[in-house]
């Protein structure tokens, strides 16, 4: 199959990335403890993962796949968590455009250099310099989308955003190594229902061990009266990415997949920013933003031509 056959569904998924980062935000509002939300946002992937793998559960690993899988290959899920535990905590506190700028950026560098040196079992293309070009076309189109701000709300967020900087590219790092953990995963398990919910049960338990710790402070009635009924769908939205991920990154590369989702996740970012969608504050779409959507889709062509 050519790989070029799989970027709508990789697009989509970016999309819907997007979209459940904000939801989750939502979420983080209506159940006030952050570990709750983030428990409450992974079991409803669980659920249907596992549901999936008893409906489908041929085929299964042999003991060969299984002896051959790296340590770390069932970790994917939880670097991946960094990424969406940043969205639900912080997205609205900087905003869409700016949490996935960055998040962007520590994706697709690592991404590259993924790709360049062969990390994780992808087989090394060494350093070409058009994707690199590509790359850096994407973060000065990040740059440019993330400077903007929403009006009226500058005066509360320079030094946060500053602060919050560091983790936000390196839940973005992590994110890429995720993807591609995933899909060593995916290639040991043999069955994809099976590596999916392999991935996302250790993410569901470390949450709910530290709520169970930290179980305050509890939602009251009005908060989750307030809470829109799909916040908790967020999870599910988001898994979309990292189920493409196990499945194609090692089809399309890590840089191609994750070029593309992130164009999708960014430009639909844009789109929620600028039309306020989910609750969003309201940061129109400017030349500054629409310019830097163009520089990413530059970058990311570069990426996927070169």
């Amino acid at each position: 199959m050519s790989p070029a056959l799989l970027y709508p569904f990789i697009l989509a998924a970016g999309a819907l990335q997007a979209l459940g980062n904000a939801m989750n935000a939502r979420l983080r509002g209506g159940l006030v403890n952050p570990w709750l939300a983030a428990a409450v946002s992974f079991a409803p992937i669980v659920f249907v993962f596992v549901t999936l793998f008893l409906l489908r559960p041929i085929p299964l690993p042999t003991v060969e796949t299984l002896a051959a899988m790296p340590w770390w290959a069932p970790l994917g899920g939880l670097a991946g968590a960094v990424a969406v535990f940043g969205g639900l905590a912080l997205i609205d506190k900087v905003g869409a455009g700016p949490f996935n700028g960055l998040l962007i950026t520590g994706n697709i560098l690592t991404s590259l250099a993924l790709d360049a040196l062969g990390l994780f079992g992808l087989s090394g293309s060494g350093f070409r310099p058009m994707p690199w070009l590509g790359g850096l076309l994407m973060v000065a189109g990040i740059v440019l989308i993330a400077r903007a701000r929403p009006a009226g709300r500058d005066e509360d967020r320079p030094a946060g955003g500053r602060l919050l900087m560091p983790f936000v590219l390196g839940a973005g790092a992590l994110q890429a190594l995720g993807v591609v953990w995933n899909a060593q995963l995916r290639g040991a398990l043999v069955n994809p229902w099976l590596a999916a919910a392999v991935s996302f049960l250790p993410i569901l338990f470390v949450f709910l061990a530290i709520f169970a710790v930290r179980p305050l402070p509890l939602p009251t009635r009005a908060d989750l009266a307030r809470m829109p009924w799909w916040a908790p769908l967020g999870g599910l939205a988001g898994a979309v990415a990292v189920f493409g991920g196990l499945l194609f990154v090692d089809t399309v590369g890590a840089g191609a997949f994750n070029g593309l989702l992130i164009t999708a996740n960014l430009c639909t970012s844009i789109a929620m920013d600028h039309f306020g969608w989910l609750g969003m504050p309201v940061c129109r779409a400017g030349s500054r933003r629409l310019a830097g959507a163009g520089l990413m889709a530059a970058g990311i062509l570069l990426i996927s031509l070169f």
